[in-house]
């Protein structure tokens, strides 16, 4: 997206542009889906892999199965046995390498719906092998793990799609169009809310040992994070919760509702963020938090200007005061009950749930405005057309392919921008908004020899009635931690 700061540098005006007109496409498919160079012609069905296939990614091959489930690739087996006896005929692996290597010729594109900090070394290997990649939300663990999928799917050419389903959605177009067109004027502040975590968080790491159950390749599970023993409290769903492994619910939802955010005002990357938290630990994200993201003025979109905005978002139960006119009983989201968003205009109050669900104008929900049809729309968005919309993209010729919605140069920059979150929040120690120069992936303003205090391990008893309190902590040098959130040191084996 488009992100003109005028309050930035000419260069990096220029990079944030370029960012934007990146969005408008990638061009070469790999050759196994061309007609006349492989096995499979465009008119045909696609040979899909699964990796990552005990949970959303069952849902996500079920969208799919009208072509070819060919493999599938899962580290516990006991949790992905639904799904291969959904697809006896796929054949199985543990290791999602191996299954890339023996059956290159028989795949031509790869549905990746693993624990997070996976997402970019399988989707990275698939895209280099000429995959078509359809990836779960969050797009990537890190900020720079997002940046250099952006840069491969470029290089590459494949298509490519996150699971962000409302992305593709009409509720999705309806707001956009609706702010577009002016309907609720200039936008300046938006408030975003979701009822995650719905998993335990704020958790200390378990000391106690567990067998490994023999379904379970531990090993791989761990991927490039850095070895630790097995724990039932990690896996299988429960590893959004940990650092290593997810990104807390702010990464779990965000690509969902800051998605029409992001879209509809083309927010590009924020120049500051900042948070606050219930206890942030070393371990794993805080049960409740609040981040603010700063961006700066962009160019003008349809009928209005796009000033700066400041965005707030909040979870664990913490949401943003009730918008002025809302109807007595009423709150943003509750239509579904997990979250929703709150855009600020001039003229008027837009509220959307998540996925951008059931928008309505504050005053005018029964006299909604008329959509403007300006972006293509998506059949069944929510019911399989997200994926299907992919399956459309990968067997499209090179020349004339028309991108997915939320293809990786629109969903890496708006990954980069909810993963950034993070970092606010982990390093709120500091005590301070932190400057963030998105062209470098750096945070500006930490001194060399700054340090943070994270707790390691928190413990509360009474004796004799009194309160005994035992809070441990870490110390260390602030901006070692930040270079080492935005770019996490990958264990022996794995690579960028």
């Amino acid at each position: 997206m488009d992100d003109s700061n005028k309050d930035n540098h000419l260069n990096r005006r220029k990079f944030l542009r370029n960012m934007g007109l990146a969005a408008a496409g990638i061009t070469i498919v790999p050759s196994n889906v061309i007609a006349g160079l492989g096995h499979t012609a465009p008119s045909d069905k696609l040979n899909i892999a699964g990796i990552g296939v005990g949970g959303m990614g069952r849902t996500n091959l079920r969208h799919m199965n009208s072509q070819n489930i060919v493999a599938l690739a899962d580290v516990d087996w006991k949790y992905a046995d639904r799904t291969f006896k959904d697809y006896p005929k796929a054949k199985k692996y543990k290791d999602y390498r191996k299954m890339l290597e023996e059956m290159d010729k028989d795949i031509d594109a790869v549905m990746i719906s693993t624990p997070d900090h996976t997402h970019y070394v399988s989707a990275k290997d698939s895209m280099n092998a000429g995959k078509h990649i359809y990836l779960q939300k969050p797009l990537t663990h890190s900020v720079y793990e997002s940046r250099k999928l952006r840069e491969l799917a470029d290089e590459t050419g494949v298509a490519t799609q996150m699971g962000n389903q409302g992305n593709s959605s009409d509720d999705m177009r309806k707001v956009c169009e609706w702010i577009w067109n002016g309907e609720i004027g200039e936008v300046t502040k938006v408030d975003a809310w979701t009822d995650r975590p719905i998993w335990p968080q704020g958790l200390e790491r378990p000391g106690e040992k567990m067998d490994v159950p023999k379904t379970l390749d531990w090993d791989l599970f761990i991927g490039p994070a850095q070895y630790r023993p097995y724990h039932e409290a990690y896996t299988p769903w429960n590893w959004r919760a940990w650092w290593d492994f997810g990104t807390g619910a702010l990464g779990d939802m965000a690509c969902h509702i800051m998605d029409p955010v992001y879209k509809a005002l083309e927010l590009g990357y924020p120049y500051a963020f900042e948070a606050s938290s219930s206890q942030v630990n070393t371990e794993s994200a805080p049960m409740a938090e609040k981040v603010t993201y700063y961006f700066g003025e962009r160019p003008k979109k349809g009928k209005i200007n796009m000033p700066g905005v400041e965005f707030t978002w909040y979870d664990g139960g913490l949401k943003p005061d009730r918008p002025e006119g809302l109807k007595e009983g009423m709150y943003p989201g509750d239509q579904r009950g997990w979250g929703g968003a709150i855009f600020y205009g001039t003229k008027g109050t837009l509220v959307c749930g998540t996925y951008a669900m059931d928008p309505f104008i504050i005053g005018r929900e029964d006299n909604p405005p008329p959509v403007t049809n300006e972006l293509r729309r998506i059949p069944k968005a929510m019911e399989g057309g997200h994926e299907m919309d992919w399956v459309r993209a990968a067997k499209e010729d090179k020349k004339s392919r028309v991108e997915c919605s939320s293809n990786f140069a629109y969903a890496g920059p708006l990954n980069e921008v909810v993963v950034a979150g993070n970092l606010a929040v982990r390093l709120q120690d500091l005590r301070r908004k932190l400057d963030w120069d998105a062209e470098k992936m750096e945070i500006t303003n930490i001194g060399d020899d700054e340090q943070i205090r994270v707790v390691t391990t928190d413990s509360f008893t009474v004796v004799d009635g009194d309160p005994r309190f035992d809070t441990k902590y870490d110390t260390m040098n602030a901006k070692q931690a930040a270079k080492e959130y935005i770019k996490r040191t990958y264990r022996e084996g794995w690579s960028y």
